[in-house]
């Protein structure tokens, strides 16, 4: 064999190998979704720091407490919440055994496909919107009633199922997370019993570590069966001051790390990254019109004003799904 033709060959095996190792290196970025820069780069810094064992900033495993928002933190919000849609499509689906609906707000406008005149009747309107249609059946029925819809329904404009529009740079984060060694629990003003029958199938977060919104409950005795009722009242709203108030009462510790996308989030972020020790707080900001929406400081769902002004005071990450995030969803 001529010397020339041994080179080739070693180059061969050098380029392969090469190339192989890229790749290799490629698979083993956990975060591979995500561009390279100080946002990818910070998550990964806090991560190291308190899971190196030895560091100055180590945190026993017991405490690696990390909590995430649902809508808009998880997977889309616009052009409303998710269990809104479910709520409008329930009371489409028992209009005909409410003939009062049609001359009483809310239901008017669910009833006449009229948003805006269901925005009009502001939160107390929604809340009753939701209380109502969740209710006045068992706990059981209820999980198989959002358990069947949540299966088949799908977003007005993709066309896409719910669960098909999660973003995959977040599944990824979670992940992450959990291979080292953190407790991730949602944290959502979303109802609890809607998440509890889906989040782990869609995130791998299970129905224990979820703490949302909840309307108030009665335990009975019907036809000697025992049976958990659901009222059209509610009982705790998970959102902004609520949130830190569920996750004491709920988890039962503060945690390290939060992340969500609004000013529904602020209070939960201030409270994990104002504890003691190496704190991490994150803000999802929508900021991509053409792979995704861009909305914040005006958005009728998922505003984002003070927590763009002050997260970075705060020493919060704020994340532009522009520029961080190399893709949106899993099938992009």
């Amino acid at each position: 064999m001529g010397f020339k033709s041994v080179l080739h060959i070693l180059g061969t095996a050098i380029l392969t190998l090469g190339l192989s190792a890229t790749g290799a290196l490629a698979q083993s970025d956990p975060l591979s979704s995500w561009n390279e820069g100080k946002t990818k780069q910070a998550i990964v810094d806090f991560v190291t720091a308190v899971t190196t064992d030895g560091s100055a900033d180590y945190v026993v495993p017991a405490d690696r407490i990390a909590t995430f928002d649902n809508d808009g933190t998880l997977w889309s919000e616009q052009p409303m919440y998710v269990q809104l849609a479910f709520a409008l499509d329930r009371v489409k689906k028992t209009a005909p055994d409410h003939p009062e609906w049609k001359d009483t707000e809310p239901y008017k406008s669910v009833l006449a496909g009229d948003l805006k005149g269901l925005a009009a009747t502001g939160e107390k309107g929604v809340l009753e919107l939701v209380a109502v249609t969740h209710a006045g059946m068992t706990s059981d029925e209820f999980t198989k009633i959002a358990s069947d819809w949540i299966a088949t329904a799908k977003h007005p404009e993709t066309g896409r199922l719910y669960t098909d529009m999660v973003y995959q740079p977040m599944l990824e984060l979670i992940d992450y997370l959990h291979d080292n060694d953190f407790k991730v629990f949602i944290v959502s003003g979303g109802g609890i019993e809607f998440m509890r029958p889906w989040t782990e199938k869609v995130y791998g977060i299970p129905s224990e570590r979820v703490v949302g919104s909840s309307i108030k409950t009665e335990y009975k005795v019907v036809d000697g069966e025992p049976v958990i009722t659901r009222q059209a009242a509610l009982n705790f709203l998970d959102d902004k001051e609520g949130k830190p108030i569920g996750i004491l009462g709920h988890i039962g510790k503060r945690p390290i790390a939060a992340f969500g996308n609004s000013d529904g989030d602020f209070q939960m972020l201030q409270w994990t990254t104002s504890g003691d020790g190496k704190r991490f707080g994150l803000i999802v900001h929508h900021d991509d019109a053409d792979r995704e929406v861009a909305y914040d400081r005006k958005s009728v769902f998922g505003k984002l004003d003070k927590g763009l002004d002050d997260g970075p005071k705060l020493g919060w990450t704020i994340v532009s799904m522009k520029n961080d995030w190399k893709q949106i969803y899993p099938d992009d």
